[in-house]
């Protein structure tokens, strides 16, 4: 997968443009709509996640205060009930609808600094039948994994970016695993929209490897 046209591909929009981009400040995060233990299971699931990159965390944001934010609704019409959320997500009201004509179970909405580095991320995820059997280990990696980087709006449709070890736990391959390093190489820069990028990730990984 650490070939840079494999690379390309993940970060390759379906409209055909090319779009990579990082956290280009610590994250701070925040869970909504879960209880205590399902919070700490996916702020474990960051913690990992963040220490993989080499990336940091903190107690708050100065400007935003928490710039992750992960939502868990039961129905998509839930978000325009969300006080001040209208704020944070511009067309909220249009949003939910495509949402919900779309029977999609999870949204991914980021924002960016000047930089082009991610500024801040919202999560949401709808618990319908097929998340409800998502053991949450395996939940949390997923929307962690396909938070800490600008993906493609196409990188992991009919795949996953997790394997399934022989005692049913959930792991993060190897592959995404390296890119994910290499990606937050601070020799790199926090955004690119040039697809060459993808061959200075692939040459970031053959190094990590060697």
């Amino acid at each position: 997968m650490s070939a840079p046209a494999d690379v390309e591909a993940l970060f390759t929009r379906a409209d055909g443009q090319f779009l990579f981009a990082r956290w280009g400040r610590p994250i701070v995060p925040v869970v909504f709509g879960v209880e205590e233990e399902t919070i700490a299971i996916l702020k474990g699931a960051i913690e990992a996640v963040v220490a993989l990159a080499d990336h940091k965390m903190a107690e708050t944001d100065p400007e935003l205060g928490a710039n992750l934010m992960v939502f868990f609704i039961r129905d998509w019409a839930e978000l325009t009930d969300t006080p001040n959320l209208d704020r944070l997500i511009p067309d909220l009201g249009a949003l939910v609808a495509r949402l919900t004509q779309a029977g999609a179970n999870q949204y991914r909405s980021f924002r960016f600094d000047p930089d082009g580095g991610i500024k801040a991320a919202f999560v949401f995820i709808r618990m319908d039948d097929a998340m409800a059997g998502v053991p949450a280990d395996a939940l949390a990696l997923s929307q962690i994994v396909q938070t800490i980087l600008l993906w493609s709006d196409t990188a992991f449709l009919g795949t996953s970016p997790l394997a399934v070890l022989d005692n049913g736990a959930a792991v993060l391959k190897p592959d995404i695993a390296d890119l994910i390093r290499a990606a937050y190489d601070p020799v790199l820069p926090v955004a690119a929209t040039d697809p060459s990028h993808a061959l200075r990730l692939s040459a970031r990984i053959g190094v990590q490897r060697q």
